[in-house]
């Protein structure tokens, strides 16, 4: 989500604010230091906020693409017939290719839940996508992108899959 974002802004916000309050220090006492506590107070006190917000923002999407799978109806988990190919990148965007096997016996379609990871394995983002009409007996494809632009080492999972 926009955690790499609010963190990158919030660190320069602070160091702003720091350089700010340091600037008027004459000789390390007095007011100046009293300013700098405060700028650095005020912009902790904005990185928390920012923080907040953003893991708000993905505990909603979160909950909403579980919302969207648990609506399918007729739907059975098929999780293990779905697979994720490496993951690249688009406009800043991670993508992920999504193949889906159908092993029914009559055309099917696939509701995916694609959760975007960083290398410590938190959350950034979350998507649902659909793999559309796909054969008995065969496999189709979509692409799962996430909805803002990610930094670093992004990993995919495939958090659910439904079949209906």
């Amino acid at each position: 989500m926009t955690g790499h974002r609010v963190r990158g802004a919030t660190a320069a916000l602070l160091a702003t604010l720091l350089a700010a309050g340091a600037g008027g220090c004459s000789d390390g006492g007095g007011s100046g230091s009293d300013a700098a506590s405060k700028a650095a107070s005020k912009a902790a006190s904005a990185a928390a906020s920012a923080g907040n917000k953003a893991a708000e923002a993905l505990a909603s999407a979160t909950a909403e693409a579980g919302r969207r799978l648990d609506e399918v109806k007729g739907g059975i988990d098929a999780k293990d017939d779905v697979r994720l190919g490496a993951t690249g990148t688009d406009g800043g965007h991670s993508t992920v290719a999504v193949t889906a096997d159908n092993t029914a016996d009559k055309e099917k379609s696939f509701a995916v839940q694609v959760d975007f990871r960083d290398t410590g394995g938190n959350l950034l983002d979350v998507v649902v996508v659909t793999v559309r009409d796909v054969a008995a007996g065969s496999s189709g494809e979509a692409k799962a992108q996430s909805n803002r632009k990610l930094s670093g080492t992004v990993k995919t999972e495939v958090a659910r899959a439904v079949r209906f």
